[in-house]
């Protein structure tokens, strides 16, 4: 793997970065975003076509999106970094999910620094083009339709990543969703941890940045006001049936969003 873009425990958008003069005009943020956004997962398409494209190229072109962001005006804030480098990996990431931009940009922040699957969506399969990017990271799908046989699926195929030293990235939440209903996040990431007897890494973001769309969810709102963060948590491991870890894993997500919306007023 190349070096990490991010080997500090932090990171925070220089205030010196400049904005692309396009996005600071009426209605030009949106436009300028999905274009660059569009022809970078293109770019990488044609290198699929050419036989080019790797885990080192799906990290690469993952940090251009996280970039975009930034040149669109976007801030964005990392912390806990050092978390990472507290246990061994491979770990599962348990996230909440707000938005398409972490599935777009933490493959730069943690994939940089360890090997890395993500937990998909069936659909998500199927996308033109963004489909074929996904296949080629060799996601677990799951069809969100049926519990039982997600369950078995990820159990399965997330023990033999596991065992073979790669962490997997789950968001245990049904959909993307604005807001965090703690009733609503699953346990999955729990029990692959314990079962294979790995720990977990928590992860709480705000990237509301890009808000799901009314008609075509990943073609959504850009909000270039919002700022994007993303947190990790101190390591956990799994102990009797991991009612607890899930407890902190939710409080740990909901206290950070609380305090991220309170600086927003």
């Amino acid at each position: 793997m190349k070096t990490p873009y991010f080997t500090q425990p932090e990171y925070n958008t220089p205030e010196n970065t400049s904005q692309k003069f396009l996005t600071k005009l009426f209605l030009a943020t949106q436009w300028y975003f999905f274009t660059k956004c569009f022809a970078i997962i293109t770019q990488a398409y044609i290198e699929i076509k050419k036989g080019t494209y790797n885990y080192d190229k799906w990290i690469e072109y993952s940090h251009k999106i996280f970039k975009l962001v930034e040149e669109c005006g976007g801030k964005i804030s990392i912390s806990g970094l050092e978390n990472i480098k507290l246990c061994n990996p491979p770990v599962v990431f348990i996230s909440n999910h707000m938005s398409t931009l972490e599935t777009l940009i933490l493959p730069c922040i943690i994939g940089g620094r360890i090997k890395i699957t993500f937990v998909v969506k069936k659909s998500l399969i199927y996308y033109p083009i963004f489909g074929a990017l996904l296949k080629k990271i060799n996601p677990i799908v799951v069809d969100r339709n049926n519990p039982r046989k997600d369950f078995e699926i990820v159990l399965s195929e997330g023990k033999k990543f596991l065992s073979e030293g790669i962490s997997i990235v789950i968001f245990p939440q049904k959909t993307r969703t604005l807001k965090f209903v703690p009733s609503e996040f699953n346990t999955l990431g729990i029990k692959l941890s314990k079962i294979a007897k790995v720990p977990i890494v928590p992860i709480a973001l705000k990237t509301d940045f890009w808000t799901p769309g009314k008609i075509i969810k990943d073609l959504g709102t850009i909000h270039k006001n919002k700022k994007v963060y993303i947190k990790f948590g101190p390591p956990l491991v799994i102990k009797d049936t991991g009612k607890q870890e899930h407890q902190k894993i939710i409080e740990f997500i909901s206290t950070n969003l609380t305090k991220w919306k309170m600086l927003e007023k």
